[in-house]
């Protein structure tokens, strides 16, 4: 199988404003409210200097709806940047950008892949030899345990979950589609791209098989676990 690179994010929150600007006389208020589309710009641009064949967001895109289409309109020209180059994007939806809560439609390029919100599927990029699982978040506030209802691996594949999730529970995130470690081990998965936790967290459970919330791209207040390490993971 040809090495491959694929750019894992999540939590983008993309438009979202930073909480608490206010409380800071002084502070350069226009570019930290444009600061979570500099950093798609540089999510993408990461994706292309890495020659990544395949770019995972692990849902929470985007604020809840949007106040106005410029969102959305900015997201796609950053897409098409990646379809220019082909690389290939596989997105689900997080709590923030359920289908209950995003209603408007994405018009994005051929390359841009949705996992389905109604049960879990996979994506197969054969030329790749990389199958990707996942179930998006059909309402805000998924309780169940969507990583049980993940297909089995496909043999001779590289197999990724991709999951926004609370594993374990996590301090100052809400329980969504909560699992524990085991849940994700026992499905055989090769690496667990996951989304929801806002400090990157990076864990093995044998050879060559990883689990890793990146963080988010920006972060979105002063709270500790807006501050910590984040960003995006390149997996080799």
């Amino acid at each position: 199988m040809t090495p491959i690179k694929i750019v894992h994010a999540a939590d983008l929150h993309l438009d979202s404003p930073l909480s608490g600007l206010e409380r800071y006389e002084g502070a350069p208020v226009h570019r930290i409210r444009g600061a979570t589309r500099a950093a798609l710009v540089n999510l993408v641009d990461l994706a292309l200097d890495e020659a990544a064949s395949l770019v995972l967001l692990a849902g929470d895109l985007f604020d809840d709806d949007w106040k106005d289409y410029s969102t959305a309109l900015y997201f796609r020209a950053q897409m098409r940047r990646l379809a220019d180059a082909q690389v290939n994007v596989v997105w689900l939806r997080g709590n923030h950008d359920a289908a209950s809560q995003l209603q408007k439609h994405l018009d994005l390029p051929e390359t841009v892949f949705e996992l389905p919100y109604k049960q879990a599927d996979s994506k197969i990029f054969e030329q790749l030899g990389v199958v990707v699982h996942g179930q998006g978040f059909a309402t805000r506030s998924v309780v169940d345990n969507l990583a049980l209802s993940y297909p089995e691996p496909l043999s001779g594949m590289l197999n990724i979950g991709l999951l926004h999730t609370s594993v374990t529970g996590r301090e100052g995130h809400a329980p969504y589609a909560p699992c524990v470690l085991s849940d994700l081990v026992n499905k055989g998965y090769d690496y667990w791209a996951l989304g929801h936790v806002h400090l990157r967290t990076v864990g093995s459970f044998g050879p060559n098989r990883w689990w890793a919330y990146p963080g988010n791209l920006q972060g979105r207040s002063s709270k500790p676990a807006e501050c910590g390490a984040k960003g995006a993971l390149v997996v080799p």
